[in-house]
């Protein structure tokens, strides 16, 4: 009889899951929607919790914090981290990966890249709040040591070894160029069509400096060149 129970129970704890989860997606859409219309600072969770029709307590009970309502997806993006690094194909080397991956999220419009309609105004949002901009330095650093931590294991290097955090700085570092500039000429008005040929260069020169080095980048020119 438990058994039975039990297996009665599966399908109703994930149809419960499944509300839970369209819950807090449908609670971070409408804030994130008024973050970006009104400003973050200008919204409160009381708001948030009027115009998605809930509580204040349900508010908090799928967010800890009112800059969780934002970022939304930090974990999510914490943990892809780890499954892309895994996953990756035998014999790719992590930018090969990351061009891979960040080539992929342009052509899908993803939210990882900025290149997509609407990014200027999330960006903007971001700059315009120092709560988010902090909390957008703090998931920053996240991803940089989730990927060191994952390098470092791979490599076998050691707590004293720099070169796993040096590798992940440099890759989130350049990434993170590719983007805001993504995200500033949408802001200066330029459409996706217009810019895309120049994104895909840009992207293909970035990585191939992170792949090959920078050693001869920028040599001073000779008396009378």
């Amino acid at each position: 009889m438990a058994e039975e129970l039990d297996r009665r129970s599966e399908p109703e704890l994930g149809l419960r899951e499944r509300k839970k989860r369209e819950t807090r997606r449908r609670i971070a859409d409408i804030a994130t929607g008024l973050f970006m219309t009104r400003g973050f600072d200008n919204v409160t969770v009381a708001d948030v919790a009027r115009a998605a029709d809930v509580s204040v307590n349900t508010v908090f009970n799928y967010f800890r914090t009112k800059e969780d309502l934002f970022f939304d997806r930090q974990d999510e993006m914490v943990e892809a981290v780890g499954r892309a690094f895994r996953e990756r194909r035998p014999g790719e080397g992590v930018v090969a990966l990351y061009r891979r991956t960040y080539l992929e999220g342009l052509d899908q419009g993803s939210y990882r890249t900025a290149f997509h309609e609407g990014s200027e105004v999330w960006f903007k949002t971001v700059s315009d709040s120092p709560a988010l901009t902090a909390r957008s330095r703090e998931l920053g650093q996240q991803l940089k040591d989730a990927l060191a931590g994952l390098l470092a294991e791979e490599t076998g290097a050691g707590p004293d070894d720099v070169t796993p955090r040096v590798a992940a700085a440099m890759i989130y570092a350049a990434q993170g160029v590719l983007i805001e500039e993504i995200a500033a000429r949408k802001a200066a008005g330029e459409t996706l069509a217009e810019m895309r040929d120049d994104v895909y260069a840009s992207a293909a020169r970035v990585f191939d400096m992170l792949e090959h080095g920078i050693g001869d980048y920028a040599p001073k020119p000779a008396p009378g060149e």
